[in-house]
């Protein structure tokens, strides 16, 4: 197992999130994964851990329609509360979106490592995660 890798997925999707979490439990590419159903969640949970690097996740998986704040909503916020946080966060947009205007919206935020449409194949998951692992 990888040492402090923590995995944040934002997701309402409960199918998608069972087999992420598969996954990630058959790699043992994680130490711990945190799973949201709205950016609100995932929201109050950053702002609470914001300060203590072994609880904050080395990437966030984040969908972008979702409940109570979706993922544009989440994003804003994050962008003010990322200069309280203690370490660098790798952020992936995980979408079900084709829309070329999430695809184009997306590209403002520099935050963004990259924009992946669903669904994500095992190999890919498992590519990003352990290149995030040696960054």
């Amino acid at each position: 197992m990888i040492s402090r890798n923590n995995i944040m997925l934002v997701d309402d999707d409960e199918i998608f999130t069972y087999i992420i979490k598969k996954i990630i439990e058959e790699s043992e590419l994680a130490e711990q994964i945190n799973i949201f159903a709205n950016g609100r969640e995932a929201m109050n949970f950053l702002t609470e851990v914001a300060e203590n690097e072994s609880l904050l996740p080395k990437v966030i998986f984040l969908d972008l329609n979702m409940p109570y704040l979706d993922g544009w909503g989440f994003l804003d916020e994050y962008i003010r509360l990322k200069p309280k946080l203690c370490k660098k966060v790798n952020l992936y947009v995980i979408t079900s979106s084709i829309s070329p205007f999430d695809y184009q919206k997306s590209k403002d935020y520099s935050d963004i490592t990259d924009f992946i449409v669903k669904p994500l194949a095992k190999e890919k998951f498992i590519e990003i995660i352990k290149k995030i692992s040696n960054s």
